[in-house]
């Protein structure tokens, strides 16, 4: 009997542990942020009924190397129950909208992918604040002006693609002072 009742009291334990990490969420601050970015760039079928680090099928679809839908979080904070978006993966989305201005309002974003859209419009000097970022790809997009010489404030950038866009001008020559760049 004592037996039966160790092994129950740990199924319960661990059970309690697996529910208290699983119920990490995303704060609503950071969930606006998205709705946000998602109209700003003409996504749409996210749905917002679930919570955007559930891994449920609206945030993450099955990528292949054309393809991506997918919102990566972090939930190991606070002991696993504050999340934050570490990546927003959107390839071949056909998105036709513009590049979002808020980018700094997910302070823990270290990744945008945004390859293979139509997404028009300028490269805001805004993402010049998101000092989380380390890799940027806005390949095969509908993009004009110049590129922002504020994104030479992403000290940590390692990867910036901004091919295949109509982009003009000259490159900032400050963007040859990113100390981490290992594709531009």
């Amino acid at each position: 009997m004592l037996f039966l009742r160790h092994v129950l009291g740990s199924i319960f334990i661990v059970c309690c542990l697996t529910t208290l990490t699983n119920g990490a969420t995303l704060a609503n601050d950071k969930v606006e942020a998205l709705k946000w970015i998602g109209k700003t760039l003409g996504k749409t079928g996210w749905n917002f009924d679930s919570d955007p680090c559930s891994q449920r099928h609206s945030w993450v679809d099955q990528s292949t190397r054309y393809y991506a839908n997918n919102v990566t979080c972090d939930c190991s904070f606070n002991n696993n129950t504050i999340c934050h978006v570490v990546r927003i993966v959107l390839k071949a989305q056909n998105l036709s909208g513009t590049l979002p201005l808020n980018l700094n309002n997910l302070p823990f974003l270290q990744e945008i992918d945004l390859t293979r859209n139509y997404l028009n419009g300028t490269i805001p000097p805004e993402w010049g604040s998101s000092t989380g970022l380390v890799s940027i790809s806005l390949l095969g997009n509908r993009l004009t002006g110049q590129i922002p010489a504020e994104l030479a404030n992403l000290r940590n950038l390692t990867s910036l693609v901004l091919e295949n866009n109509g982009l003009s001008g000259t490159l900032p020559a400050a963007l040859g002072n990113l100390p981490n760049i290992e594709r531009l």
